[in-house]
């Protein structure tokens, strides 16, 4: 199956209204991610995964990329099991992912 990540689907698939402020939002995203088209239909994948363990994809409101965040920073076993995860998919899909320090959030930054 062939999946074509727009702006629609991005917005829609994560959970957010579709509007004039997350249409532009989802624009600077793809445009700033690098080489965004070539995994991102996995970027749905990922964030049905992450639900699992209450983590999630979100749209970012301070860069123009999307964050991966765990949603329960409280129990340890959550967190591990969230950090081997980003592992896994920025390993497999070969993804430049950066880590806000001391916090359990990443950036998707592209491709490497």
């Amino acid at each position: 199956m062939h999946l074509d990540v727009t702006t629609d689907v991005l917005i829609s698939q994560l959970g957010y209204t579709n509007n004039e402020q997350t249409q532009q939002q989802a624009i600077k995203i793809i445009e700033n991610t690098k080489d965004f088209d070539k995994f991102s239909k996995h970027i749905i994948s990922f964030n049905d995964q992450l639900k699992k363990i209450n983590s999630f994809i979100a749209i970012s409101n301070s860069k123009p990329y999307l964050k991966i965040k765990c949603g329960n920073s409280d129990a340890t076993k959550i967190v591990e099991e969230f950090h081997k995860e980003v592992e896994h998919f920025k390993t497999k899909y070969n993804l430049d992912i950066e880590q806000i320090p001391n916090k359990d959030v990443y950036y998707i930054l592209g491709k490497i």
